[in-house]
C-alpha cells in the first residue's frame, strides 16, 4: 500500500512540473467551477477563483508555488490587455459627455477610503508610515474582475460608461498615489535610496508616472499607424498583442509601471481615431481564456490559513471594512452632489469592491524595494503583515466581490437576474 501511494506521489510530481499540462490542468477545471457558480448565480469569476485556491499550494498543491511564479507570464498578459481595455474608456468625447461627474465621483471614492483606511490602521496602533501605505494600496480596484462581468453580460449604457471611466481613473489615482505616499514614507521612516535624498525621492516618484504615461503613448501611436492600412482582423490582433508585450516588457525593464504605460496606450489610440475600436474588438477574441487564467492564477496566491491569525484577522478585517465605506461612500456622496441618476449613485459603489493583481503587486513592491531592505527586523515585520493583510483582502474581495458587483451592474443597468 506504501509503495502504491509512493508511486501515486511520484507520478503526480512529475506530471505537475510541466507548465503546459498544469495550463490545461487549471482552464478544465476552472471552467468546470466556473460553470458550478453560474448554476449558484455567481460570476464564474469566483469558480475560477475557487478552482485556484484548491489547485494551489495552500490546498491540494498541485500548483507548487515555483509553478505559479512561472506562470506570471500569464497574469502580466492579462493585466496589460485589461489596462489597455480600461485606457480605451478614456474617449474624450465621452468624457465631455459625462462633464466632471467622473472625475467628481472618481476622486471622492479614492480619497474617502484612503483616509478612512489610514484613519482606522492609526487607531490600531499601526505606524503611520505603514498605515499610509496600506491606505494607498486600498484605493486600487480589480479592473479585470468588471472587464469579464460586463463582458459575460454583454451590456453597455450609461451605467457602464460610468463604471468603466471611474475603474480606470481610480487605477490610475491609485498608482499615482501609491507613488507619492512610498516617497513620504520612506521620508517618515528615515530612509530613502542610497543615491537620492528625500526630495530627488519624490521627484522619482513623479518621473517615474511621467515615463509610463510617455512610454505608453509611444506605443500606442505605434500601434495606431500599424494597424492604419491593415483590413485582416487577425493581422490586427498580431501586431497589436506584439506592441502589447514589447510595451509590457520594456516597462518591466525599466521599472516603470505596466499598468499606468497600457491604460495610456489604450486612451491615446482610442483617441487618435474611432476606428481603433476593432483594436480592442480583436483582443477581446483572445480575453476569454487568458482571463480565466489570470483568475485561476490568482487564486493558486490565496493563503486561507492566514484567516486563524487573530491580529491578520482583526486588522484585515478593519482594512476590508473602511476600505468598503470608503469606496460606496465616496460614490454615493459624490453621485449625490453631482445629481447623477439615483441608480448611479446606489450601485456603482457596489462594483469598486473587488481588489486583487494591482494591489498585491503594489505591496510586494514594497517588501522588494531597497529602501524597506534598510528598515531594522522589527519594521521589516511588520511589512510582512502587510502582505498578509492585503492578501486577506484579496482573499475576501475576491471571492465576496463579484458576486456583489454582478448584483451592483445588474441593478445599475435595470436588468433581470
Amino acid at each position: 500500500m506504501d509503495n502504491l501511494l509512493q508511486e501515486i506521489i511520484t507520478i503526480k510530481n512529475l506530471l505537475i512540473t510541466s507548465p503546459l499540462l498544469v495550463i490545461g490542468l487549471l482552464l478544465v477545471f476552472g471552467f468546470f467551477l466556473g460553470k458550478i457558480a453560474e448554476k449558484f448565480k455567481l460570476p464564474n469569476i469566483s469558480g475560477y477563483i475557487l478552482a485556484g485556491l484548491l489547485l494551489g499550494n495552500s490546498v491540494t498543491g498541485i500548483v507548487s508555488v515555483k509553478m505559479a511564479h512561472s506562470l506570471q507570464l500569464v497574469t502580466e498578459l492579462a493585466l496589460s490587455i485589461i489596462a489597455m481595455t480600461i485606457g480605451g474608456e478614456f474617449f474624450l468625447a465621452k468624457l465631455k459627455q459625462m462633464g466632471k461627474a467622473v472625475i467628481i465621483m472618481t476622486i471622492s471614492q479614492l480619497l474617502l477610503s484612503f483616509i478612512l483606511v489610514t484613519i482606522a490602521l492609526l487607531l490600531l496602533g499601526m505606524e503611520l508610515p505603514f498605515a499610509l501605505l496600506l491606505g494607498a494600496i486600498s484605493t486600487a480596484t480589480a479592473p479585470a474582475a468588471t472587464v469579464a462581468i460586463v463582458q459575460s453580460l454583454r451590456i453597455k449604457g450609461k451605467f457602464i460608461d460610468y463604471l468603466y471611466s471611474i475603474v480606470a481613473l481610480d487605477d490610475a489615482g491609485a498608482v499615482i498615489l501609491y507613488g507619492i505616499v512610498f516617497a513620504v514614507s520612506a521620508i517618515l521612516l528615515g530612509v530613502t535610496s542610497v543615491d537620492a535624498g528625500p526630495m530627488m525621492s519624490i521627484i522619482h516618484a513623479f518621473l517615474d508616472v511621467v515615463l509610463s504615461i510617455s512610454l505608453g503613448l509611444v506605443s500606442g501611436v505605434f500601434i495606431h499607424y500599424s494597424v492604419k492600412k491593415l483590413r485582416s482582423k487577425n493581422e490586427v490582433l498580431v501586431i497589436t498583442l506584439g506592441i502589447l508585450i514589447l510595451t509590457t516588457a520594456l516597462a518591466n525593464i525599466f521599472k516603470l509601471s505596466p499598468l499606468l504605460t497600457n491604460m495610456a496606450g489604450g486612451a491615446i489610440l482610442i483617441n487618435l481615431s474611432s476606428k481603433n475600436h476593432r483594436v480592442f474588438h480583436s483582443l477581446e477574441k483572445l480575453s476569454p481564456p487568458i482571463f480565466a487564467l489570470f483568475f485561476i492564477i490568482a487564486g493558486t496566491e490565496l493563503k486561507p490559513d492566514i484567516i486563524f491569525q487573530t491580529s491578520i484577522l482583526l486588522t484585515g478585517m478593519v482594512y476590508v471594512i473602511a476600505r468598503i465605506v470608503g469606496k460606496y461612500g465616496g460614490i454615493y456622496l459624490a453621485g449625490r452632489l453631482v445629481k447623477a441618476e439615483p441608480r448611479i449613485s446606489k450601485y456603482l459603489g457596489l462594483c469598486m469592491m473587488p481588489q486583487a493583481g494591482v494591489a498585491l503587486g503594489l505591496v510586494l513592491l514594497i517588501q522588494a524595494s531597497p529602501i524597506s531592505q534598510a528598515l531594522p527586523a522589527s519594521q521589516q515585520a511588520i511589512l510582512i503583515n502587510m502582505v498578509n493583510i492585503v492578501l486577506f483582502s484579496i482573499f475576501i474581495n475576491e471571492l465576496v466581490g463579484p458576486p456583489v458587483s454582478k448584483f451592483g451592474i445588474i441593478k445599475g443597468c435595470n436588468l433581470e437576474e
